[in-house]
């Protein structure tokens, strides 16, 4: 069932409760009028004028909030001339009273004060000056008066601030959701970006070892060796793709675990880091190339972000080193410092272009080898970077050299 927008949300919408009101108010007074009226008796003149002012006052309060200057005006000058004029002085100060509140309410407190001012003034102008002989209103009389107005203008005022203090909490809650939404949404751009580049370095790795040995194979049986050295070179190789391949696969399935159910087993697989630097250098040396490894200071457990960068810089470095770099030799060194972690891959294999090397920071795909996008060591920069490092790539005098420095935090250093 579709509700009526007056009562859509399970509240009256602005227009019905003025509407409300304004019936409420004037029941109020025509009923209370009438029962004056019955005690006594009125001039049919005076009793037209007095209705036509009740009326008035009455229906003006239907604008109160789109007009609520004007409806406090129409409403007092009514007020004004209905008692004059009335014989019976019915309750119609009490239409002038909301439109009062409403002034207050709506944020036209210097007016509101003003007209609560000028009612007292002319009622008090009235009986001393006018009716100086024959008072109608006593001193108590004008004093509940003044706190009865005093009091509408207050709760008027303590209406609006609470409604201004309710609406800018409500501001700050949904600025507080816009900006929580926005954390969720960068905070899942960032584990897509970092799962992206776990598999290039992965992947990228991998089918680069696969691809370099089994062309070294497919070349060597070109050349048509003895069965028993082509079977040889075949197992050799199938050794060496089976090794990388399953530790593809192995790497996979930790990157990938992040995308599992909540109700599904995680992973259970070692996570990469320099501890395994052995098997990486090994399934390297399996293409042809002689990789060695050298330490300086004291070698100690990395946390486990760092070490797992340190370990995908050095893997990068490598797979660069097998694709394109058409060396003879690498070497992998680690210093371990203080505060840092300082990582240095040199081979002596063709550099890159003339001007091509990649500063500290720039993540610009300058730096690449020949048939090579940048998007490797564009990679190797953002982790360094992530973690307050710098890592820079560019040709030295034997070949080429990729350092990078990842800063450790004090606690766990």
């Amino acid at each position: 069932m579709v509700l009526p927008s007056s009562v859509r949300g399970g509240r009256l919408s602005s227009r019905a409760a003025d509407v409300a009101m304004t019936h409420l108010v004037t029941a109020v007074v025509v009923v209370s009028t009438l029962v004056q009226m019955a005690s006594g008796s009125e001039p049919p003149v005076r009793a037209a004028i007095s209705w036509a002012l009740i009326g008035l006052g009455c229906g003006a309060l239907y604008f109160r909030r789109r007009r609520p200057v004007t409806v406090a005006v129409i409403t007092l000058l009514a007020c004004g001339i209905y008692y004059p004029v009335s014989v019976t002085d019915g309750p119609a100060l009490a239409a002038f009273a909301l439109a009062l509140y409403t002034l207050a309410a709506e944020g036209h407190f210097t007016v509101s004060v003003a007209l609560a001012a000028a009612t007292l003034l002319t009622v008090g102008f009235g009986e001393v000056v006018v009716n100086s002989g024959h008072r109608q209103i006593d001193d108590v009389s004008v004093a509940m008066l003044a706190g009865w107005l005093i009091s509408l203008v207050a709760i008027g005022r303590a209406q609006r601030t609470r409604l201004a203090y309710l609406h800018e909490a409500e501001q700050r809650a949904l600025a507080a959701e816009r900006a929580q939404e926005a954390r969720a949404r960068q905070s899942a751009t960032e584990e897509r970006l970092r799962i992206a580049r776990e598999l290039h370095d992965i992947l990228g790795h991998s089918i680069s070892l696969i691809n370099v040995q089994s062309s070294a194979t497919l070349h060597r049986l070109s050349r048509k060796p003895e069965p028993p050295v082509a079977l040889a070179a075949a197992e050799e190789t199938l050794k060496a793709v089976k090794a990388t391949s399953k530790e593809a696969l192995r790497e996979l399935r930790g990157t990938l675990g992040v995308l599992r159910q909540a109700d599904e087993a995680a992973p259970t697989a070692p996570t990469s880091g320099l501890d395994r630097l052995t098997e990486l250098v090994e399934r390297a040396r399996s293409t042809g190339i002689d990789v060695r490894v050298r330490t300086e200071g004291d070698s100690r457990p990395l946390p486990p972000p760092v070490d797992l960068a340190a370990y995908r810089i050095v893997q990068e470095s490598l797979t660069n080193i097998t694709r394109h770099a058409e060396a003879r030799s690498a070497l992998v060194t680690i210093a371990y410092g203080a505060t840092d972690v300082r990582l240095r891959i040199d081979d002596d294999g063709q550099g890159a272009d003339e001007g091509a090397a990649l500063r500290p920071n720039v993540l610009t795909g300058a730096g690449s080898r020949p048939g090579l996008s940048g998007s490797g060591i564009r990679g190797m920069a953002e982790r360094a970077k992530a973690f307050g490092g710098e890592l820079t790539a560019g040709n030295t005098a034997d070949g080429f050299r990729v350092e990078a420095r990842l800063p450790i935090e004090p606690s766990l250093s």
